[in-house]
């Protein structure tokens, strides 16, 4: 039951901080005019990179503080604001440039594996709220089931970018917008309580 309920919470907290479901369109206008063979491999290869990035951080990510000399508890409210904040701006029915810096507006790149690496593997799969979440997931659970978690959810995102046109069309612009805000509101609240971890184990007073 543990495991479980582990894997729920990481996956949920993935689910909002990647969006999949939001990030269609941007997906969509990166790779028009591609054949169904092209944008299976770009849509492969940035999920892909995406679980290296994430498999990376779990692991490793207590190393990577201690060599940098980063303290949990900073990690903690500096990865809550920063996850709150990209959440708020969902809320709003923005994106945050925190975790995108690509609107649908922009041009497609020509070289699809440049596509596949940045913008969609970093920062819209595997962004910096992403790494933050991932590492502050890792200090309490672990980070096998944090790696599972996310490769389903990169599994889920595949179809999803795969079949992207036919999702948009289907859900239909609205539903998609309140989708984004119910993601926006779990992320400011998983955010909230980052910050209050990290407040409860650099000020035991706040316990």
């Amino acid at each position: 039951m543990k495991l479980i309920n582990e894997f729920t919470v990481t996956f949920m907290a993935f689910f909002a901080i990647m969006n999949p479901i939001a990030n269609l369109p941007v997906f969509i206008s990166l790779t028009s005019g591609q054949n169904l063979k092209t944008v299976k491999n770009i849509a492969f290869h940035a999920l892909t990179i995406a679980v290296i990035i994430v498999s990376i951080f779990a692991l490793g990510g207590k190393t990577i503080l201690n060599i940098f000399g980063i303290n949990l508890a900073a990690l903690r409210i500096v990865g809550g604001f920063l996850v709150g904040l990209i959440g708020y701006h969902m809320l709003q029915g923005n994106t945050s440039s925190l975790q995108h810096n690509v609107s649908s507006k922009e041009p497609k790149i020509d070289n699809n594996i440049n596509i596949a690496v940045s913008p969609l593997a970093m920062p819209i799969l595997a962004g910096p709220g992403t790494i933050a979440t991932t590492m502050n997931l890792a200090v309490s659970i672990n980070p096998l089931i944090i790696i599972i978690s996310f490769i389903t959810l990169s599994i889920i995102t595949y179809f999803l970018f795969t079949y992207s046109e036919l999702v948009v069309a289907k859900l239909g612009q609205n539903l998609m917008n309140v989708i984004t805000r119910m993601m926006g509101l779990i992320l400011a609240t998983i955010g909230v309580h980052m910050v209050i971890l990290g407040l409860q184990s650099a000020f035991p007073i706040f316990k």
